[in-house]
């Protein structure tokens, strides 16, 4: 697997979806991007829930004893592929052989033991549980920001943890500098 150059790479940043963005699985998403390369990327939606399920429900179906700290996780949307595999976007302090360390802050780890670790309080110190994830081909993802689709921004840890998820996509393009109501749908170049 060849790496996209450091100045092409869009790993551990963000993507805010444009105010236009058409496909609903994706309206006023905020993705945070674990891989960017030749391949494709892979990224994981921060600001959205499942709805359907909780975490205990989750333990429950994959036999996973229920700990003390089961109630206070939730479960997040992370894309629409893979819609029902998890993967736990986490705090870089926490690694297991199979984690994906994304920079020093961030990793992702996508195995049943994190989940009874998370369960029993003994998980990453902050945390993000998803089913699914969002993907994207060799330069799709790309073409989708050259098009307007995508903005890009720089992460941080609360940002990308925090549970307050109602505003999480405003905060993201505050980042920038950018008025929402000032973003058009219109492509320009100079």
């Amino acid at each position: 697997m060849s790496e996209a150059s450091d100045e092409t790479s869009l790993t551990g940043q963000l993507l805010i979806a444009m105010p236009q963005m058409m496909d609903p699985r994706f309206t006023r998403t905020v993705i945070y991007v674990c891989a960017h390369n030749d391949n494709g990327a892979m990224g994981l939606v921060i600001n959205r829930l499942v709805g359907a399920i909780t975490f205990p429900d989750l333990l429950e179906q994959l036999g996973v004893a229920r700990g003390d700290a089961s109630d206070e996780i939730k479960v997040h949307f992370g894309g629409p592929v893979e819609s029902a595999r998890g993967f736990v976007l986490h705090s870089g302090e926490y690694i297991q052989d199979s984690s994906l360390q994304v920079d020093d802050a961030v990793a992702l780890t996508a195995t049943i033991d994190i989940l009874q670790d998370m369960a029993n309080g003994n998980g990453p110190r902050r945390s993000l549980l998803a089913l699914g994830y969002a993907g994207w081909g060799p330069g799709q993802l790309d073409g989708e920001i050259q098009a307007n689709g995508w903005l890009n921004a720089s992460a941080d840890e609360d940002l990308i943890f925090d549970t307050s998820l109602d505003d999480k996509w405003e905060r993201a393009i505050g980042k920038l500098g950018i008025d929402v109501s000032m973003l058009s749908g219109e492509a320009g170049h100079a």
